[in-house]
């Protein structure tokens, strides 16, 4: 299609949106997505699944919904713009953790929504703009379009997403600076910590595990993820190499037994606990006559990931902190004199404009894990 033509059908929408309301179309998969094309005041967004939402003007009532909220949820407030216009949110809590009233001085006065909201109760909120995980798009996005409600969708699950994803929410809001902001941080990040373990050799990279803990049921259980998650991304980033790969999980956490660690024997073992103090965790492990027989326990290198309000390890605003850890951890001879509570400090200023009182009461006493 010439791009005559494609301007022309882009007018068209645009056009049509300014008489009808917003409106989302689905680009075909050959075609790439235009960029937002200011038409009488109007712009256009497009989401995580190469839809062209139009709106006439930046969306003042906006909810958040669906599963994995706190992690959209904590991109989104990485927007100025984002306290004043959310009216109405789920849960964004993780375990006992709730990041968001510390940085949103509203949050009492929105509405909160039940954790599996359906329809009806977002839609009585009075939405101008719905945004969830793309992931929710089937059983939660679609009955709320079937309402004429304008869905956006994100992911944020690797870096490559929180690139694409940060440029959705610049759209939404019309602040491309701060999406140029934010995006270039994230992006130096990562580059400085793969550029330091750039000439490691295979065999100067570290064998490492991580592992979920979970007691949910009262059954015990450790489990290693996918090879395209961010908790894979982070060791490989830093110069680890991932034992768990000839798991090969596909869609999710995979249980794996003490027998397949034993075998596996990495050097290093990070221990992830969403609900449980990682601390305690860890502790427990150390005392276990089976797990002292591993070479990473000899070696004193099982380590509590590292988190705050949130686990580090998840695709959540805090995974550049968690892989600048992660590095420390397993390279601490290329990164001397790290000290992660100065990194995570300077985190929330830039990210949060958390001045240091803030962070001193609210974030660091909360530091937990292998921190030091």
């Amino acid at each position: 299609m010439c791009i005559r033509v494609r301007t022309l059908l882009l007018l068209i929408v645009l056009l049509a949106s300014a008489a009808c309301g917003p409106q989302a179309t689905t680009p075909a998969a050959s075609t790439p997505a235009p960029a937002a094309v200011p038409q009488n005041g109007s712009f256009t967004v497009t989401d995580a699944l190469g839809r062209n939402i139009t709106f006439n003007e930046v969306p003042q009532k906006i909810v958040l919904a669906g599963k994995a909220l706190f992690m959209i949820a904590d991109a989104i407030y990485l927007f100025p713009e984002a306290g004043q216009n959310i009216v109405a949110l789920g849960s964004t809590a993780q375990g006992s953790g709730n990041f968001i009233p510390m940085i949103d001085p509203t949050f009492s006065a929105k509405i909160s929504l039940d954790s599996d909201a359906g329809p009806e109760q977002i839609a009585a909120a009075q939405p101008d703009c719905v945004i969830m995980k793309s992931s929710n798009a089937e059983k939660l996005g679609t009955p709320l379009e079937a309402l004429k409600i304008p869905v956006v969708y994100l992911d944020f699950e690797t870096p490559e997403q929180y690139q694409r994803d940060l440029k959705t929410l610049g759209q939404l809001f019309q602040n491309p600076n701060q999406a140029a902001k934010v995006a270039a941080y994230y992006q130096d990040k990562a580059a400085s910590i793969a550029e330091a373990v750039s000439t490691l050799k295979d065999d100067q990279k570290p064998r490492a595990l991580i592992l979920y803990y979970s007691d949910k049921d009262g059954a015990v259980a450790f489990n290693v993820p996918p090879m395209s998650w961010m908790q894979t991304i982070l060791v490989e980033t830093a110069g680890g190499l991932p034992v768990w790969q000839d798991a090969n999980p596909a869609n999710g956490w995979t249980k794996v037994s003490l027998e397949q660690v034993a075998a596996w024997d990495p050097d290093v073992i990070f221990i992830v606990a969403y609900f449980n103090p990682v601390n305690d965790v860890v502790k427990n492990l150390k005392a276990d006559p089976q797990w002292q027989a591993l070479t990473a326990m000899k070696n004193n290198k099982v380590y509590g990931f590292a988190k705050d309000v949130y686990s580090w390890d998840q695709p959540d605003t805090r995974w550049t902190l968690g892989l600048t850890w992660v590095a420390g951890k397993l390279h601490s001879d290329l990164f001397p004199g790290l000290d992660i509570t100065k990194e995570a400090q300077a985190f929330y200023k830039d990210m949060y404009g958390m001045d240091d009182a803030s962070f001193q009461k609210n974030i660091q006493p909360l530091l937990t894990g292998d921190i030091n």
